[in-house]
């Protein structure tokens, strides 16, 4: 029974398809489906994306993670620096083979192509023992030219190729012959990433799979294989011509229905009461160290300084000797009293409005350094109208990457805590807020992370 291997490159999707969040979220859910590979784009800011890869690599232990890298200077440098600490790094050389490609997007005549591409990928083997080359649009370059980057790429050290058809010229029987004959010939795993554009991508993968290919790069609603197609293929045709995949297809349907629903913009823009920790599973004690607690911080999306770490865990050995620590409450340690800086803007009053019959409207009134200053805005209720006068007040639009709201006290006067987790070029801050009027500890915990924010952009 021959085995196919699985690259998933949903998150590949254009810049800005996807919040941090709702990337770190697609590949907890395709990491549970025990895909082979995930792809992550290349680095493109070497602050946020690199944070994303370091973010990703704390919980993707079973799939090999792969960053791409090659069409920029210093990439494959970035993507090296971005994956020290996955479990199992890849860097993807990406480039252009065909006559096109080369000319057009690289500058650059087939030689200088292909010393360029040895280059590229030496230079990824120095810090990764992993290393792909992916030949862009290869079903329109000249044999001998592909064949010549496939063997250049191979010399200096490359562990895998992938054929792409960018262009979808090709028919699925044409195309697996074409991918067949290459994989017959050299010594490392061939991948074929096929474009849908006819809908024939799916045959055209599997066909190549029959004629020798190894693996297949597949996406949830992308523009190439269907990984729940093709999967659903292999499992219901894989005996009878002795293939399979690694994929756990008792998952399989409802982890991409979860990955569709972020895909189709379900969480957009929207306020949604969907605590991190029922994502993040994190159980910590007294008997954990500052290497754990770190760790946890990490993976709840924190990048904290050396100074916040040690106060989070000094923080943390109080809390935990009379219980245990699990993400909420780890959150709540993160939002008291990682970087507590002077308050730039007080919240003086607020009014809001809502009703069945009424839209939700907020108006706030703050002040910062002596000047009063006053937002109003409608909202999708009572909480996002007043978190909208907040950002007309301050003139920004933060990405809104959790809100947990959680009573602390019983009875009809109880507390209620609100935690706000805002991310700003890549970094999380948090606000914690605390009132018996529960939308107060949240217009509070709003503006306490807001302030979190604009201390360190001041002090950069």
């Amino acid at each position: 029974m021959k085995q196919i291997r699985i690259a998933d490159t949903t998150l590949l999707r254009g810049e800005g398809a996807f919040s941090f969040k709702e990337r770190i979220e697609i590949a907890r859910q395709l990491e549970k489906l025990n895909v082979d590979a995930i792809e992550l784009p290349e680095i493109a800011n070497a602050k946020t994306d690199s944070l994303l890869v370091r973010t990703v690599s704390s919980f993707v232990k079973g799939s090999v993670l792969s960053v791409g890298a090659g069409m920029a200077e210093g990439s494959v440098a970035l993507a090296a620096a971005a994956l020290s600490g996955a479990a199992h790094p890849r860097i993807r050389i990406e480039l252009p083979v065909s006559p096109v490609g080369m000319e057009y997007l690289c500058h650059k005549k087939a030689p200088k192509m292909i010393e360029w591409i040895a280059a590229c990928v030496a230079e990824a083997k120095q810090s990764c023992s992993d290393v792909e080359l992916c030949a862009v649009d290869a079903t329109r370059a000249e044999r001998e030219v592909l064949e010549a980057a496939i063997d250049a790429a191979i010399g200096a050290g490359a562990t895998s190729i992938t054929l792409c058809d960018s262009a979808a010229e090709m028919m699925p029987d044409d195309f697996a012959a074409f991918a067949g004959e290459i994989a017959k010939r050299i010594p490392v795993p061939v991948y074929v990433c096929c474009n849908d554009k006819n809908g024939m991508a799916a045959a055209s993968a599997v066909l190549a799979v029959r004629a020798g290919v190894d693996g297949v790069k597949t996406a949830v609603l992308g523009e190439t294989v269907s990984l729940e197609a093709f999967v659903d293929m292999i499992k219901n045709c894989g005996n009878t011509y002795e293939l399979c995949t690694a994929i756990r297809a008792t998952e399989l349907h409802r982890n991409v229905k979860q990955i569709r629903w972020i895909i189709d913009g379900a969480k957009s823009d929207k306020l949604v009461l969907s605590p991190a920790a029922e994502q993040t599973e994190i159980r910590l004690d007294a008997n954990d160290g500052r290497e754990a607690v770190d760790a946890a911080a990490v993976q709840l999306g924190y990048d904290l300084s050396e100074e916040d770490r040690v106060k989070v865990y000094e923080e943390f050995c109080r809390v935990s000797r009379n219980r245990q620590v699990g993400s909420k409450e780890l959150e709540a340690v993160i939002a008291s009293v990682a970087l507590q800086v002077p308050a730039t803007y007080q919240i003086k009053a607020y009014v809001v409005n809502n009703g069945n019959v009424i839209s939700s409207t907020a108006q706030i009134t703050m002040e910062k350094n002596g000047e009063t200053m006053q937002g109003i805005s409608i909202g999708d209720g009572p909480i996002d109208a007043a978190f909208r006068a907040i950002e007309q007040i301050v003139g920004h639009r933060y990405e809104l990457d959790d809100f947990q709201i959680q009573s602390v006290t019983e009875g009809k006067e109880a507390m209620g805590s609100a935690l706000v987790k805002l991310r700003a070029d890549g970094k999380l801050y948090s606000g914690n807020g605390i009132s018996t009027d529960i939308i107060g500890a949240s217009i509070r915990a709003y503006i306490n992370a807001i302030n979190k924010i604009v201390y360190e952009e001041v002090q950069a």
